[in-house]
């Protein structure tokens, strides 16, 4: 991609001087892009529920952790030269992301809320309940806040193959999708149907995570119109989509396929979707519901 290291984003937080405590309450954050990667490993391999800690069924106390607030940017003492440009880029990206979307949703006369990115180690408190590095990058519908762990990028690149600067923006605008649904009530009705029909869950999740691949196309288009992609970029998008696949995660388990116990969609599924909303970049053509 075509960027320039500069400043860091207002809208980012940056935790990752906090430490977390103990697990939280409530209902657990959603997880995202690449999410369950580790937990669903461990879940095939053990037959152990470890999603069980992101579902209000982990008890204990809050997690004690100091918070601050967006725009105060204070970088942990350990950053390193790599970590402090990969803080820039993910600035970079989410302020992209959300000139981008303010524009869209403006032009259907919807105001854009900005979200804010929380960057942590380990371990943080959220507005869901208690969240991981382990669960991969996630979207907490009830604080409106994208949270990573930049570690995951590294885990991305060497246990799954997916490369570049702009696998680690897709990654990123995938979430951002998930604020997408949030605010334009999509997100309700997905829980209210889960709610009223429990047998359907599972594929009601894979339908709004496809759709956050579909919208992470859409920013995708805006960048390509804009002449902020480089050769190969695309293909590092797709990859990336591809990589965080249902299907792969099982074989690499070492389990066989089974849809049944999809939660995100296949890797053609989430890159058939993504290229959708690159080629087309428009929100009417990311009805994964409709379909």
């Amino acid at each position: 991609m075509r960027w320039t290291p500069g400043g860091v984003s207002s809208d980012i937080e940056d935790r990752r001087g906090s430490s977390g405590g103990g697990f939280g309450f409530g209902r657990g954050p959603t997880i995202g892009c690449g999410g369950a990667i580790v937990l669903l490993v461990l879940s095939l391999l053990t037959g152990k529920n470890f999603f069980a800690l992101f579902d209000g069924s982990g008890g204990g106390g809050a997690v004690q952790q100091q918070q601050r607030a967006p725009g105060e940017q204070t970088p942990p003492a350990n950053q390193s030269p790599a970590e402090a440009k990969e803080v820039q880029f993910v600035s970079f990206v989410l302020d992209d992301l959300q000139k981008t979307w303010a524009q869209t949703l403006d032009q259907k006369g919807v105001r854009y809320q900005k979200t804010t990115l929380v960057l942590f180690r380990d371990a943080t408190d959220t507005g869901c309940g208690y969240g991981q590095a382990a669960s991969g990058p996630f979207y907490c519908p009830n604080d409106g806040k994208v949270y990573i762990d930049l570690g995951f990028y590294d885990e991305l690149q060497q246990r799954f193959g997916a490369s570049g600067d702009f696998a680690q923006a897709y990654v990123l605008a995938h979430e951002v999708g998930h604020h997408i649904q949030n605010l334009i009530g999509i997100s309700d009705k997905v829980h209210n149907a889960e709610q009223n029909d429990p047998s359907r869950a599972n594929e009601y999740s894979v339908r709004l995570e496809l759709q956050a691949d579909c919208f992470a196309g859409i920013w995708g288009h805006s960048t390509e119109q804009r002449n902020i992609l480089e050769s190969g970029d695309v293909d590092e998008g797709l990859a990336a989509a591809a990589a965080v696949g249902d299907d792969r995660i099982q074989r690499m388990s070492g389990r066989a396929v089974n849809p049944e116990k999809w939660t995100h969609g296949s890797s053609e599924q989430r890159a058939q979707w993504f290229r959708r909303g690159f080629e087309s970049g428009k929100i009417s053509d990311c009805d994964t519901f409709g379909r």
